[in-house]
């Protein structure tokens, strides 16, 4: 009878509800770099996610979650991948958001996150060759690939006007992918590249660069760029040469730091930034005025990149990335009850019981084929030396 009630006491203990600990999440982006006046909002989103689920007390017996943060830099993929090192194998980290480049972010993956079997949600790394990419099932993204992004940049193109344009990209994976869908897309619809060039960044002087593509010429120059770097160097000297006076902004190239820096010489452009106007949009708008910080670039894929990586948490009754993983597509998606920004408690609770949720979040998150968004876009014209909406697409 004795070993009857031990065992009974084992099996009631293995299956009650799980202890508290203390999680933590790497929030790995490019606080230096080429898109450095981005990423603190980035980071501020993805961690307004970890306070309210740490505050609601529901997450796994009431755990708590700590973000860590780490400089990916951007570009510099010796520097990120120490800094993931880090992260995993000194901080302990369960999960990491991020991180935001593609080029980086495909280094982490294959050199640090596999190895050590950590999952990874990036809120704005958008390189197409990402979605082929082997990955144990440990990465996914909830922006948009850049597959889709050149689509719908070369349809705004076509209604603009636009027969001909020349393309200039930053000489590494997201340039190069961006790039080449652009080109795809914008001569499958009767338009014209006149030149597709690599620009370096971190250059002084880029006029060797635009003598070449106003050499090539066209109605428009597409900037497939990063915003503080090189495609601002571009756009710059463009400008005081007389080379062109109206440029295509592809997401690198959209921050409130570029028409600040440009001035209003970049009125009339015009271009793409992955958002929606879903109700998610606004909930998330409101919470991030009352945390303190804007709601800008990536900032809603960052909260809903931390999100599902604890609802993933909370769906497979365990913060360890090896049993996440396995959860992060059926939180995200149809069927359950939608969830939105400020209703985490909630998502928590149905996970709990047993039930299931289709997490809407900031940005209207559907997850498509080995961890893919669909994704949404935001269409903005510079207007008054500010980036304005025009639509949603």
């Amino acid at each position: 009878m004795k070993k009857m009630l031990l065992a009974l006491a084992a099996t009631t203990m293995l299956a009650g509800p799980a202890l508290a600990e203390d999680i933590k999440i790497g929030v790995i982006l490019g606080f230096t770099g080429p898109i450095e006046s981005l990423t603190p909002d980035m980071a501020a989103g993805g961690e307004l996610a970890m306070k309210e689920v740490s505050d609601s007390g529901a997450l796994l017996g009431g755990s708590k979650v700590m973000p860590v943060r780490a400089d990916g830099t951007c570009v510099d993929a010796a520097a990120a991948q120490a800094a993931a090192e880090r992260l995993i194998t000194s901080d302990k980290v369960n999960a990491i958001l991020g991180s935001d480049c593609s080029g980086v972010t495909t280094a982490i993956l294959q050199n640090v996150a596999m190895a050590n079997g950590i999952v990874m949600i990036s809120p704005s790394a958008t390189s197409p060759a990402l979605s082929d990419l082997e990955d144990n099932g440990l990465f996914f993204r909830t922006a948009p690939s850049d597959a889709r992004q050149g689509r719908v940049l070369a349809e705004v193109m076509k209604e603009n006007g636009v027969k001909s344009a020349a393309l200039t990209y930053t000489n590494n994976d997201y340039g190069k992918g961006l790039a080449e869908s652009i080109k795809a897309n914008v001569e499958s619809m009767g338009g014209k590249i006149t030149i597709s060039a690599a620009h370096e960044d971190g250059k002084g002087d880029y006029s060797a660069e635009v003598g070449a593509l106003a050499q090539a010429g066209g109605d428009v120059l597409i900037v497939a760029g990063y915003l503080d770097q090189g495609g601002k160097g571009i756009i710059q000297g463009a400008l005081d040469s007389g080379a062109f006076d109206t440029f295509v902004l592809p997401d690198g190239m959209i921050g409130e730091s570029l028409p600040a820096a440009i001035g209003s010489d970049l009125d009339g452009s015009y271009g793409l930034i992955p958002g929606t106007d879903s109700p998610g949009a606004a909930k998330f708008a409101d919470m991030a005025k009352a945390a303190g910080f804007k709601v800008g670039p990536y900032t809603g894929e960052s909260y809903d990149a931390a999100a599902l990586l604890m609802l993933a948490m909370q769906a497979a009754g365990s913060s360890e990335s090896s049993k996440l993983k396995d959860k992060v597509e059926m939180v995200a998606n149809a069927p359950g009850e939608k969830i939105f920004p400020g209703e985490l408690k909630k998502a928590l609770e149905i996970l709990s019981n047993g039930g299931d949720i289709d997490y809407v979040g900031a940005t209207a998150v559907e997850l498509i084929g080995a961890g893919e968004s669909s994704g949404n876009f935001r269409q903005i014209k510079v207007e008054g030396g500010k980036n304005t909406t025009v639509k949603y697409r």
